[in-house]
């Protein structure tokens, strides 16, 4: 195989950036990065989802986005591991995801609300 040529354009051959389109980051991928951030944060963990008393899978942090121009407001639903310091981690959590979510998709987040719906317990397996 054949290495891959790489081309290198004078600056001056590039259109004007407000020339070159625009770019827009959709509602779905401020909400994928704002759960992937706040699954990130240590205390948080996956909460099992249960039909009819069977597990069914294990999802992190869920979120919800709304807004509009530049500004988001993201609700944020997530677990917890037990014990943890709730504030603490809820705190740390609303950082990192403001962080990531700024930082990636230069959305501005206006409003954040984050609800614990789990408190749950670090469980060995029983079979290994």
């Amino acid at each position: 195989m054949s290495p891959v040529a790489q081309v290198d354009l004078p600056r001056s051959a590039l259109p004007e950036p407000a020339e070159r389109g625009a770019l827009s980051v959709a509602h779905t991928v401020v909400r994928k990065v704002a759960q992937h951030a706040a699954d990130l944060v240590p205390g948080t963990v996956p909460n099992e989802r249960r039909i009819a008393g069977v597990s069914t899978r294990k999802s992190g942090a869920t979120a919800k986005v709304a807004g509009s121009d530049n500004d988001v407001d993201l609700a944020l639903e997530l677990a917890l591991r037990y014990p943890a310091a709730v504030q603490a981690v809820t705190g740390d959590v609303r950082a990192k995801v403001v962080e990531e979510v700024e930082r990636l998709t230069s959305y501005h987040v206006r409003s954040l609300a984050v609800t614990v719906s789990a408190l749950l317990p670090d469980v060995a397996p029983r079979v290994q």
